[in-house]
């Protein structure tokens, strides 16, 4: 799922994170955050009704609004002018989009969401803002059919309008005067239980995760009572266990249960830890996460060393705190010990077992009422039967037992006095203008009029602003009626919806990683294969997408920076997905060369079907792979791979070609990724065995090492090793790319002196996986083009 904010300002683009704590995870959204205005929060507004959206304002005033996902347009209305909002002047924009966004977060995982963007600019407005009207999609241009303010149905016969992510869509207009966005974002219900019905939002008591869906920041429930080591068990006196080092800490135990969440950033490990109190609440004992400098470019030296049976399995122990890959290969409690360092009380930190069976597991993708999302509902709404809100019941609500007002603001009556209050207490405590944004309601649409009367029938009441004002409420009835368009959505009406901070919204599905088969499409799109490809563009996508998300989420690739280039670098390694293992040519053969004319159609049949791997039987014996290789033009491609990469057994050079994502390639890369699955173990062999005397004399028969013995090489060429196999060699052999990508600039670059550094990122990442600079110029074309889809 790929998402951004509705702005995108140059200075979000740009923005990077030093090494301060606590890091900027999402400077963009940082930056948006600032946008929201005090008289638009989220979910009331400060007359106490629903206000379900939020009011955001840049500070450049001619920013573009921008689409935040590829969507489906359900309705808009475009105005040439603005609108009397009730004053006399022309003071509104009553223009808006609705788009209809389905996209995926994991495996099974579909979402279906709406966003709403409304009081967008009027056309007469363009020229005094500097708004270049040739920016929208054709459909924006001009006035809605029908007059100024009557919705458009972007349904037409059988075509349906969609606009793209970072589309513009309009300019930021205003109402009443004020200027700004209105932006929301919700689900109906049928939508809303089909997606977080399958999560622990709303459940009072948290349990480990069920599925294997999991994406952002991993968080583990301790229970009261846990005992917390100074060294983890086995460890010797110098703090080495299996030789890796861990620093002495504390002893001791938890006297109530801990919240513990752990994340990655740019190679660190952070954790943060709140100690749950008796009533819920949540006391932060890390003043700042607590920093693991480099611990995730160093993981696959620690799985290594510590799941020796199976180093994948224990990857995945380190990075999620459980194994999500099946079928699992460390099954008992001591070869699944995961040891972790945790703050337990103020000043004081050990290690505990994070694998015990007693800590609940879970992520981001769970949506617990722990990690600070509340489902708001009829059940523990703040709204009283009147539709306003009650400050009392929001307490409540909030956990928040200091008492904000003052008693003889407790004893008013009127209604604009308690709406001060409220809105003090909102103004005044940053603690909760944080948790509203993890409310997620059930309520009406303030763009529905079916709820017009129940929501604003307390104006008429005695001391209220229309109190014997039947024309003046009529009045205010029908422009309010005006700027409302529900029913012409196709959505149901009167019904409740389910919605979100849109912001809040927004950052924290921006840590899913996932692509969905849309996005996928954009990235590896049907111009880049020949016509009547066989297999399909589709084929390839629908073969790989899956294997492809499972392995950027075991692996940490699922940062957009990281994505682009592990998507552009794939895209020249395996011809965007149609060779996952390595062809030959057949043309004039000399001793030690060949000189290709044209494609070997044997080399290129799916291993699978030939039931073993190509050159296994004598007659697919294929001299391309141990010799010297010119394409047909006379360019070089390779050298043998004769005695090269650990191959030294005669058929080795075809044995083990490039196969996967990355064209994995020798015995000893084999070697390597054999033994991180558990698939074989490291002292079946000897280590480093091209070291062998005999071997630098090319004599096989008189080494006395033992090379690794791999049957099946063909298994890295099925689909659910091909994208692993690929990314265990971008991340776990040539450890030092990941942190190259970390520090490429953060979205295309445009100005020259960021095109080199971008240009020099891409050339370093290509060294690294190539041991030279191949094909390096079309690497940075298409790591631009998938940064140009998955970045800001």
């Amino acid at each position: 799922m790929i998402i951004s904010p509705p702005f995108l300002p140059a200075a979000g683009l740009t923005a990077g994170d030093n090494e301060a704590n606590p890091p900027k995870l999402d400077p963009m959204m940082d930056l948006v955050d600032t946008f929201e205005l005090a008289h638009g929060i989220y979910p009331f507004a400060f007359d106490r009704r629903w206000h379900c959206g939020v009011h955001l304002m840049p500070s450049t005033q001619n920013e573009k609004v921008r689409a935040i996902a590829d969507g489906e347009v359900v309705a808009y209305r475009v105005c040439q002018k603005a609108y009397d909002g009730g004053d006399g002047s022309l003071d509104s924009n009553a223009g808006f989009v609705l788009l209809k966004h389905s996209t995926e977060t994991g495996e099974g995982r579909t979402i279906t969401f709406y966003s709403l963007y409304m009081h967008l600019l009027d056309l007469n407005s363009y020229t005094s803002m500097s708004a270049d009207g040739g920016l929208l999609p054709a459909f924006l241009r001009t006035p809605s059919p029908g007059g100024d303010l009557e919705p458009a149905l972007a349904q037409s016969g059988r075509s349906t309008l969609r606009v793209r992510r970072k589309d513009v869509i309009g300019w930021i207009g205003g109402c009443h005067g004020q200027r700004h966005l209105h932006f929301e974002i919700f689900m109906t219900k049928p939508d809303y239980d089909a997606y977080f019905g399958r999560t622990q939002l709303g459940s009072p008591a948290a349990s480990t995760a069920a599925g294997s869906d999991c994406w952002g920041h991993s968080c583990f429930m301790i229970p009261a009572g846990k005992s917390f080591k100074r060294l983890p068990d086995g460890a010797g006196p110098d703090g080495k266990l299996k030789g890796i080092a861990f620093d002495a800490l504390q002893a001791g135990q938890n006297a109530g249960q801990l919240f513990v969440e752990m994340f990655f950033h740019k190679g660190s490990k952070y954790t943060n830890v709140w100690a749950v109190t008796s009533d819920g609440k949540h006391n932060l004992l890390t003043a700042t996460p607590v920093k693991e400098k480099d611990y995730e470019y160093d993981m696959y030296k620690r799985a290594t060393a510590l799941y020796p049976a199976c180093a994948s399995d224990g990857y995945e122990l380190l990075r999620f705190g459980r194994i999500l890959s099946t079928p699992v290969t460390l099954t008992t409690p001591a070869a699944r010990a995961t040891w972790m360092r945790v703050t337990f009380a103020a000043g004081q930190e050990g290690y505990i077992d994070v694998s015990d069976d007693a800590i609940l597991k879970l992520s981001d993708a769970d949506f617990s009422t722990f990690m600070g999302w509340q489902k708001i509902t009829e059940g523990n709404t703040p709204f009283s039967a009147d539709g306003l809100c009650d400050i009392d019941a929001l307490k409540k609500i909030l956990k928040d037992v200091k008492d904000h007002q003052t008693p003889q603001d407790a004893t008013l009556k009127q209604e604009y006095k308690k709406e001060d209050v409220l809105a003090q207490y909102v103004k005044s405590n940053a603690s909760v203008r944080e948790q509203l944004r993890g409310f997620i309601c059930e309520a009406p649409s303030e763009w529905d009029s079916s709820h017009n009367e129940e929501r604003h029938r307390k104006l008429k009441d005695e001391g209220e602003f229309y109190h014997g004002d039947d024309a003046g409420y009529a009045a205010f009835m029908k422009r309010l009626t005006s700027f409302q368009f529900w029913n012409k959505t196709g959505l149901d009406t009167g019904q409740k919806l389910w919605f979100f901070h849109p912001l809040a919204f927004v950052r924290h599905f921006r840590k899913c990683g996932w692509l969905s088969k849309g996005e996928f499409e954009l990235v590896y799109s049907d111009s880049h294969y020949k016509r009547n490809s066989n297999p399909t563009p589709d084929e390839l996508r629908s073969k790989y997408l899956i294997p492809l998300n499972l392995a950027t989420r075991k692996f940490g690739l699922v940062s957009p920076l990281r994505l682009a280039h592990f998507l552009g670098q794939g895209a020249v390694e395996s011809g965007w997905l149609t060779s996952m293992q390595e062809t030959s040519m057949t043309g004039v053969v000399l001793p030690g060369i060949v000189h290709g004319k044209v494609k070997n159609p044997t080399s290129q049949l799916s291993e699978a079907s030939l039931g073993h791997w190509y050159g296994k039987i004598d007659v697919e014996d294929d001299p391309w792979f141990r010799s010297e290789k010119f394409n047909s033009h006379g360019g070089r491609i390779s050298s043998s791979y004769d005695w090269r990469n650990g191959n030294c057994d005669k058929s080795d050079s075809q044995k083990f070609r490039g196969r996967g994502f990355k064209q994995l390639t020798g015995r000893s890369n084999y070697a390597d990724y054999w033994v991180f699955r558990g698939w074989i173990n490291r002292a079946s062999f000897n280590a480093s065995w091209w070291l062998d005397p005999e071997f630098i004399r090319h004599n096989r028969s008189a080494m006395k090492k033992i090379p690794a013995d791999i049957a099946d090489p063909q298994r890295v060429s099925l689909p659910e090793n091909c994208i692993d196999s690929g990314a265990f060699y971008l991340v776990c052999e040539r450890p030092k790319v990941t942190g190259t990508i970390d520090k490429d600039i953060p979205s295309v670059a445009i100005v020259e002196s960021q095109k080199q550094e971008e240009k020099a990122a891409s050339r370093a990442v290509t060294y690294a996986i190539n041991g030279g600079y191949i094909d390096d110029v079309r690497r940075l074309e298409y790591t631009r083009l998938a940064k140009g889809f998955i970045c800001d």
